[in-house]
């Protein structure tokens, strides 16, 4: 997988575990809400309806108040009562009936091939003891109580509130009851509302979860392709400034062997010569001879002290057999006797430990920073250190170099197409092993660091 297709992938994927989380959570908050919005229609439809049953048991007991008050039970009380109570109804399936202590049914008008059977056995679907239970709500002084029955409308079982009481006088249970089909129809209409508003969510969330993915692709794509093409005009500019800098180091050294070596070389080459033809001479010209091959052995010197030194600039071998402060102070001593500029060195703490390619960057920063100083600064005093310090918890060297010069823009020549190629090179060096580099310039001074933080 490509660096970009990864920059894609991790950005996705949170943003699709955050919404996949969020609908969950949403999912959840909503079943919870949808379930406290169902027990609370619930409870509000059966406070509703117990008080409900409550008035009709009221209104059944009031309608035979003056034959249970008058103190008689005698049979044809009992059956005026019973055929009073059997002719009150309400709804399609409300109706009153009238039970004894020991199960009997003694009146139901809807069923009336039950009355004079004895019920106390009576299951519903549930295998609950119907008429026991009735009974011993009667006993406590009265109450509700949910069963099954079979509804006269329909005759099929359906869910009943039934509400009884007791009529000691007589020994009766009179009760009645109201199906809650209805009820049921009406939750599960709720249900399927809720179903659908979280199916809905859901989708929409699903939605958003899509559009946002795709928008991130679309814009990490676009940002890639943006970032890429960026990366390749700096690589591009990079490469160029390389080959420019290969070209200016080839045109040094070209001009070093030139109008160096190579003339002191062709000028070696005739005086050898010349020697050559004095040896087959008189004696007096071979005495000159003699001193030719002098002068020539003294100008070798000299060519091999150039040569030393152009080795020494391309790769200072003090650097690599005594280390990077021993390098920076002999650099520091050929600097004073090449420009008359007093350099002061100093180093503190343990420096050593860096790694060789950081080494060699903080060595060809010290010499780009000598050679702008020399060029441009106008200097009269240098000051060059190489401490050990600790920056985020991790130990390092910090190369520091200060000037008295003029100063310069240092914001301005960095960003210049032809100008501060040398504070490009040491930035893009400091970038290239990680390190830390700044530049500060006043007409006061200029003051270079450069920090690399150790491998250990």
């Amino acid at each position: 997988m490509k660096l970009r297709q990864k920059v894609i992938f991790l950005a996705i994927v949170p943003l699709v575990l955050a919404l996949f989380a969020i609908a969950l959570t949403v999912r959840h908050q909503v079943n919870i809400l949808g379930q406290q919005q169902r027990d609370t229609i619930q409870q509000a439809y059966l406070a509703s309806k117990e008080a409900e049953l409550e008035h009709y048991v009221t209104l059944a007991r009031h309608s035979i108040k003056r034959l249970y008050e008058s103190g008689r039970d005698d049979p044809a009380t009992l059956d005026e009562a019973k055929r009073i109570l059997g002719s009150l109804s309400f709804g399609d399936d409300g109706y009153f009936f009238v039970y004894d202590m020991q199960g009997h049914a003694l009146m139901h008008p809807r069923q009336p091939e039950l009355v004079g059977q004895n019920l106390w056995s009576l299951k519903d679907q549930n295998g609950t003891p119907t008429i026991q239970r009735l009974l011993a709500r009667a006993k406590e002084g009265g109450g509700f109580e949910r069963y099954y029955w079979v509804k006269p409308s329909s005759h099929q079982a359906a869910p009943k509130l039934g509400y009884v009481i007791p009529m000691e006088k007589w020994g009766w249970m009179l009760g009645t009851g109201i199906y809650l089909d209805d009820v049921d129809r009406a939750l599960a209409k709720i249900d399927t509302q809720q179903r659908g508003n979280i199916q809905g969510t859901m989708l929409w969330i699903a939605f958003i979860a899509t559009a946002a993915a795709v928008v991130v692709g679309i814009s990490g794509l676009a940002l890639n392709i943006s970032e890429s093409r960026v990366a390749d005009a700096k690589l591009k500019a990079l490469a160029q400034r390389v080959v420019e800098s290969q070209e200016e180091e080839r045109a040094r050294l070209s001009r070093d062997l030139h109008d160096g070596i190579s003339q002191w070389l062709v000028s070696i080459k005739l005086q050898i010569e010349a020697g050559i033809i004095r040896l087959g001479g008189k004696a007096e010209q071979r005495e000159k001879a003699q001193a030719v091959f002098e002068h020539t052995a003294e100008q070798l010197n000299n060519v091999l002290g150039e040569v030393r030194r152009i080795s020494h600039n391309l790769r200072p071998a003090i650097l690599d057999d005594l280390g990077l402060a021993a390098a920076l102070d002999h650099l520091a001593e050929e600097f004073r006797e090449g420009s008359a500029i007093p350099v002061l060195f100093t180093t503190d703490g343990c420096t050593e430990e860096l790694a060789d390619v950081a080494n060699t960057v903080l060595f060809r920063i010290a010499q780009e920073a000598l050679t702008n100083i020399e060029r441009h600064a106008g200097a009269s005093h240098i000051e060059i250190s190489l401490v050990e310090d600790v920056r985020d918890e991790r130990r390092g060297v910090t190369l520091r170099i200060a000037d008295d010069g003029h100063g310069f823009d240092a914001d301005g020549i960095a960003v210049h197409p032809k100008r501060g190629i040398g504070l490009r090179n040491m930035m893009e060096r400091m970038d290239a092993i990680g390190g830390k580099f700044s530049i500060a310039s006043s007409p006061g001074g200029t003051v270079v660091l450069a920090h690399v933080a150790n491998e250990t």
